[in-house]
């Protein structure tokens, strides 16, 4: 019960002033001058001022409400060291044991680390899921909070934190531990394909040692070198990108002795290789519909640097033009197929036929430059099919399809094969779902015999249109038609000419997203995303090694003729090796080294500050050699309800503030001057001095 007094005035405040100052201005000049009677008066205008007034006693009846404490479990990575998960779930139990004793305390259990985000996995934010839990709490009603962590906290409040109420920290983990870390200091994001790239890098120890300590340098899991490094400077590291994309350039140091963790011993830097400018030699056997087609693609690629010649007339041709008239300048024949072919990703014959331009010499060059890794396409018109046709020059052998002196002069749609539905440069080109195609009619496909290599579209009478074949080390592709054109130029509403093209471009070129047979994976937040090409019909299943070691398998399942995808929602931060069949890959999930690693070994320092601005306290949960409670898994303080203004920690205790707040449950109301009580005092006052001024 809680007695009060309240005044419920029976006229507003001002008319109660007009009515009783006049009299009690008389009563106190009464008082004054010392007549009789002065007394009563004055005691009758007070009866009549709190009779106005109407005084009331209230009783009010409260619950008193329960003061709020949190218990922040810390369920980060850097937990599941050593044996920091069983100190937390001892610490966990115990005090929620000792919280159990006192009811004014309102229990709340926050765990952070298992959320889905993977920001949330990479950082141990308990400071943000504290104010979370009191965000629907009065400050008054703040109890105090006790943290479960092993101190390598990172959203620690630089200052004063906002929290009127002790904060206690229970440190897992055990003293003097000793990690050593490596890191990347400097790591571009983009690098060019086969050149060295220029990168920094540094080795930690917690133990403060120094020395030298030896680091393996890998690059898209193959190891690349093994560098020599002292352990504190920053070292530098040169490596070389190997090809355009996504690469991964990873640094692993060897574990010590006595060693907290190996999950840090590695560094991952993730780095996008551009490939310089591809030098394209396009060479145009004479001026025809087509021709600009392939000119007009390969200048508008920012990628292609492009050097075209075209043949505009033939050295038969006898009119009696003056020599110095021929041509504006000189076909360097000697210096593009003899001494620069090397220079060159990709060579082009546009409808070129052998005419004595190239002696026959240079053909042998050409073959053997696509044997030993160049690429050659071959954009075929009926010159393929006559006499002077390339396939009867040294350049035969490299040839997928040799001509057999036809050409089918007949309306067709361009149609993908079985093989071209599931190859990465014909597979979902644009109006190929639809029968017929959703593009334009071609009028012309030049007959081949026993044509090798992967055909891929076909023409008139299913004839083949496009092959592409792997010659040695290097890559040949045929497109047995020049009404390509036809699409460019948007007859019948046209085609996907830059699309076809630019692939087949790319495919010659080697370009790793347009091969058949790839396997490449990546993390999504906290998902491992597989992505299979292939030609075969079932990729089978991919298995995964996780950063700590464990297997799995992922099933594959089909998004698209020809690709196959698997995803799986993992739990740990690093590096996933993926293979499928004799397909291997690398994908690192999570941040790239991220802080939750970047120091492990449990700490007082980083939440002290917090904790001793608030009354808290820091302590360590392993018991020490000397404690009474050595030999147990925890030593736990007791825990002590404590006042606002009392201190809230000692050497073997912690204090949780207890709150004053109450809830309101009913009020009862006694009038002092209501009723006949009341109105017998004011009756009593004014007679007694009724009675004395008639004396």
């Amino acid at each position: 019960m809680n007695w009060s007094l309240s005044f419920e005035p029976l006229l507003s405040w001002q008319l109660i002033a007009v009515a009783v100052t006049p009299l009690a201005l008389l009563a106190a000049a009464a008082l004054w001058f010392r007549q009789r009677g002065a007394w009563l008066r004055l005691a009758a205008v007070a009866a009549l001022a709190l009779a106005l007034l109407n005084p009331v006693f209230l009783d009010e009846l409260r619950d008193p409400l329960k003061s709020v404490v949190a218990i922040v479990v810390d369920r980060s990575q850097s937990q599941d060291i050593g044996n920091r998960t069983e100190q937390t779930e001892a610490a966990l139990k115990g005090i929620q044991e000792r919280l159990a004793r006192f009811p004014q305390f309102d229990v709340r259990v926050i765990e952070t680390g298992q959320a889905q985000a993977a920001e949330e996995r990479t950082e141990t934010r308990l400071f943000s899921a504290l104010d979370s839990a009191f965000r629907d709490v009065p400050p008054s009603r703040i109890g105090g909070a006790v943290m479960i962590t092993d101190g390598e906290v990172h959203d620690v409040p630089a200052g004063v934190p906002e929290f009127n109420a002790p904060l206690h920290a229970l440190i897992t983990g055990q003293e003097n531990e000793i990690d050593r870390r490596i890191r990347f200091e400097k790591a571009p994001r983009f690098g060019l394909a086969g050149k060295p790239l220029e990168l920094t890098y540094r080795v930690i120890s917690s133990d403060g040692s120094t020395g030298p300590v030896e680091v393996q340098v890998s690059v898209n899991g193959r190891q690349v070198a093994v560098d020599r490094a002292f352990i504190g400077e920053e070292m530098p590291l040169e490596v070389t990108i190997p090809n355009a994309g996504r690469n991964i350039v990873e640094l692993s140091i060897p574990a010590m002795e006595g060693e907290l963790t190996e999950t840090n011993n590695q560094a991952v830097a993730l780095i996008d290789g551009i490939r310089e400018n591809l030098r394209v030699l396009l060479v145009s056997g004479e001026p025809h519909a087509g021709e600009r087609s392939w000119r007009n693609l390969l200048k508008s690629d920012a990628s292609v640097d492009l050097v075209h010649f075209t043949i505009l007339r033939p050295p038969e041709k006898q009119d009696g033009t003056p020599i110095n008239e021929l041509s504006l300048i000189a076909f360097p024949t000697r210096e593009l197929f003899v001494e620069k072919i090397d220079q060159f990703d990709l060579i082009v014959f546009d409808r070129y036929q052998h005419r004595d331009v190239l002696p026959i010499l240079y053909y042998d060059y050409i073959a053997e430059y696509v044997e030993k890794g160049g690429a050659l396409l071959i954009a075929a018109g009926p010159e393929y099919a006559g006499e002077s046709t390339i396939a009867n020059t040294p350049l035969m052998p490299v040839l997928p399809a040799m001509p057999d002196g036809s050409v089918i002069d007949k309306a067709f749609y361009p149609r993908l094969t079985e093989l071209g539905q599931r190859h990465p440069v014909t597979r979902g080109l644009e109006g190929s779902a639809s029968e017929p195609p959703h593009w334009s009619r071609w009028f012309r496909t030049i007959g081949v015999a026993q044509p090798e290599g992967q055909v891929v579209m076909k023409g008139a009478d299913e004839r083949p249109l496009l092959l592409l074949q792997r010659k040695g080390e290097g890559r040949v592709g045929m497109l047995l038609s020049d009404q390509g054109w036809l699409w460019a130029r948007g007859y019948e509403g046209g085609g996907p000419h830059v699309q076809l093209y630019r692939r087949i471009a790319h495919w010659l070129m080697k370009e790793p997203e347009l091969e058949e047979e790839r396997l490449t994976a990546d993390g999504r937040g906290m998902v491992l995303e597989i992505r299979r090409q292939t030609m075969s019909s079932e990729p089978g299943l991919a298995q995964v090694i996780t950063p700590s070691g464990k297997a799995l398998t992922i099933d594959l399942s089909q998004a698209e003729p020809g690709v196959f995808t698997g995803s799986l929602e993992v739990d740990e931060i690093g590096l996933y090796q993926v293979r499928n069949g004799d397909l291997a890959a690398l994908a690192h999930v999570g941040p790239v080294n991220a802080p939750e690693f970047a120091d492990v070994v449990s700490t007082q320092e980083k939440l002290k500050p917090a904790a001793e601005a608030t009354g808290g306290s820091v302590r360590r949960l392993a018991p020490s050699q000397l404690s009474p409670g050595a030999g147990q898994a925890v030593s736990l303080p007791s825990i002590v309800p404590v006042r606002s203004s009392g201190a809230a920690s000692g050497r073997d205790w912690i204090g949780l503030r207890t709150t004053e707040d109450s809830v309101l449950k009913s009020v009862s109301r006694v009038p002092l001057f209501g009723g006949f009580l009341g109105l017998g005092v004011l009756l009593l006052a004014l007679g007694a001095m009724w009675y004395r001024e008639g004396r």
